[in-house]
Parts: structure tokens; C-alpha cells; sequence
């Protein structure tokens, strides 16, 4: 199968510069880096896919069994690396993709010459020592409540995770893209990306990684970015001053920024101050 339809793969940006590649997380699509985008657009290679089963993904390519653990979402990943015959790109991978970047970095290092981890997660479920920010229970009522009625489950909880509540429009646009996604695909997504444990995976990563989290995300709080980022050796923190899980959509100018700097070897380690700007205008 062509890997470039199946993924649903646009290259955009300049060829003649780093790659970048932009991966999306749970119930979204590569639509969700629309505002990133175009700004690493003007100074990168940008590559841009949708898991198979989202957005303008074949899926009927879509198979269960693949897509349970992380490792069919590293798959994709590497998938489209090969496709594009890719060596040292920067992989983005937000919420739950940044571990299946992980993940494809420890399998094919070669891919890879940088890791940005945006809002991470290894694990969800609180544990001695660690908060992951839910208990056990917290996520059986969650996936109970998605499997029960997945809609009426995307319509409560994408507001909470977008935050941003002076901001509604925000939180309508990730319903609506939970609301896009197949509910079959969905729920076997949904119990991959919250009861999967990639702590012991954090070890692996020896590339140069930055960590980015926001002054307060509900879903990945600021215990979990440190946890991520003292985890890998060498890492640096990036703190947004933006608000819920997705700053490429309410902060994309920082988040657009705090990606180039890294990418061009921008603010120092232990650096957690607010990520300099693209100069390209105002978030909102």
C-alpha cells in the first residue's frame, strides 16, 4: 500500500532545510498543527500525516490488533520516515505520540536527529512516587464513559482538555475532531494512549530532546513534564505560559518558537521561562 495515501503525507516548507515531522495525538489529525505549521513552514522541511484511522487516512487500513499497543503508532511513524527516505529529522509528537516517537527512535535512531515531546505523558495512571495526574479508577470511568457514548463523552471532556474556557471556540474545535473520528477506532486508541505505561521506555532516548509543557494542563500536569523531562538525560524544559493540552492550537506562536529555537539549538538546558516567539504576530 502507498504509504504516502495511506498516512494521508503532505510535505510543505523548504527543502533546502531541517526536517521536521508533526505528529498528532488521540481524536485529532494533522489538522491540529494548522496554526504551527505554516510559521516552521517559512524557516523548514515540514512533514505533516495522520495516523491510519484519522483524518484523511485509507481506514481500511486500520487493523485492531496493530493499533492496541503504542508500537503501531511507532510504525506509522517510521513508515512514513522510510517512505520519505528521512535521516535526522526533528520528530514532534504531541500528548501521546511524543512516546510513540520514542518509541520509533529507539528502533531506528538513524531517523532521527532530535526528539520534541509537547505536552508528554508516559503514564496517566497516578502510582507510588509518581502522579500521573488520575487514579486507576479515574480511567475506567473515563473509557467506560467514552465506550458508553462516545459523542456525548467527546462533547464533556474536549473543553476540559483544551482549557481555555474564555476561549470556547477552542474547545468546539477539538470536539469536533473527536466527533470525526470512527468510535470503534476511537475507544481501542483511547485505552492505548491511557493505560499504557512508557516510563521504563524514557531510558532508551539518547538523542537531544526538549520537553514542552504548559503552565497548567489538566490531562499532562507539571509533575509529569518533570518527571519526563529529569527521565532523559540531557533534556531541556520548556515551560508555555498557555493553558490545557494543546498550545499548537492556543499558543502556536510559542509553541512555533520554543520547536525553532530547539531546532536551531535555542534556549539553554533547565531553561523552563516562557518560550521566545516567532515574531509573526499574536497568538489569538
Amino acid at each position: 500500500m502507498d504509504i504516502r495515501s495511506r498516512n494521508n503525507v503532505s510535505v510543505i516548507g523548504r527543502a533546502d532545510r531541517p526536517t521536521i515531522v508533526l505528529a498528532h495525538g488521540f481524536g485529532c489529525d494533522q489538522n491540529m498543527w494548522r496554526l504551527v505549521a505554516p510559521l516552521l513552514a517559512e524557516r523548514f522541511r515540514v512533514v505533516l500525516f495522520d495516523y491510519v484511522g484519522a483524518g484523511g487516512s485509507q481506514v481500511s487500513a486500520w487493523d485492531a490488533e496493530r493499533y492496541s499497543s503504542l508500537d503501531g503508532y511507532a510504525q506509522d511513524v517510521l513508515d512514513v520516515c522510510r517512505e520519505l527516505e528521512l535521516r535526522d529529522a526533528v520528530f514532534v509528537g504531541h500528548s501521546v505520540s511524543a512516546m510513540a516517537g520514542v518509541l520509533a527512535a529507539a528502533k531506528e535512531p538513524e531517523r532521527f536527529g532530535k526528539l520534541v515531546l509537547l505536552t508528554p505523558s508516559p503514564c496517566y495512571v497516578d502510582d507510588d512516587g509518581y502522579r500521573g495526574g488520575f487514579s486507576r479508577e479515574d480511567i475506567e470511568e473515563l473509557l467506560e464513559s467514552l465506550e458508553a457514548n462516545y459523542l456525548g463523552w467527546s462533547g464533556a471532556m474536549a473543553p476540559v482538555i483544551m482549557g481555555n474556557p474564555d476561549r470556547p471556540e477552542l474547545g468546539e474545535e477539538l470536539t469536533n475532531s473527536f466527533c470525526r473520528t470512527d468510535p470503534r477506532i476511537a475507544r481501542v486508541f483511547a485505552r492505548t494512549t491511557f493505560l499504557t505505561d512508557s516510563r521504563d521506555d524514557l531510558a532508551t532516548v539518547t538523542l537531544p530532546t526538549l520537553v514542552v509543557e504548559c503552565e497548567q494542563d489538566v490531562i499532562a500536569p507539571r509533575e509529569v513534564g518533570a518527571y519526563v523531562h529529569a527521565a532523559i538525560p540531557g533534556s531541556r524544559l520548556v515551560t508555555l505560559d498557555a493553558t490545557g493540552h494543546c498550545p499548537q492550537l492556543s499558543a502556536p506562536e510559542a509553541t512555533a518558537g520554543a520547536i525553532a529555537a530547539f531546532v536551531e539549538d535555542g534556549p539553554g538546558d533547565d531553561d523552563p521561562g516562557k518560550a521566545p516567539g516567532m515574531g509573526l504576530g499574536d497568538d489569538r
